[in-house]
């Protein structure tokens, strides 16, 4: 389920050493972290709802599922955003981790119905 933002594509093919350089830092800080990459994407999901960033929220979200969390726990991480960022800000996050939640519900039941169409020529 990799996404990858068409300006961030357009920057990269442009600035390939810049990408580069880019994508160095940003595994060598996860690495310095220390956190397990599902947590580290559920902290990175929280930074990016308080700096009011729809892609990046969207990006952290799709990458927390893929990395394991739960809906469960992304959707958590709006509700402990209520009391920080308050209810405005909440909700809009809310917004954007609901439209990565549909996009991967939209995608398992397409990967379920092409399963399905599988097993039923198989027979």
């Amino acid at each position: 389920m990799k996404k990858v933002p068409g300006p961030f594509r357009k920057f990269v093919e442009t600035y390939p050493e810049c990408g580069m350089t880019y994508e160095a830092l940003a595994a060598a800080s996860r690495e310095a972290a220390g956190f397990p990459e599902k947590d580290a994407e559920l902290l990175k999901l929280a930074l990016a709802m308080g700096s009011r960033l729809e892609g990046a929220v969207h990006s952290h979200a799709r990458r927390a599922l893929e990395a394991g969390a739960a809906a469960s726990e992304v959707r958590g991480v709006a509700l402990l955003a209520l009391t920080t960022l308050g209810l405005p800000h909440a909700m809009m996050g809310t917004s954007w981790i609901e439209d990565v939640l549909r996009e991967a519900e939209k995608a398992v039941e397409k990967a379920a119905k092409k399963a399905g169409k599988k097993t039923k020529r198989r027979k």
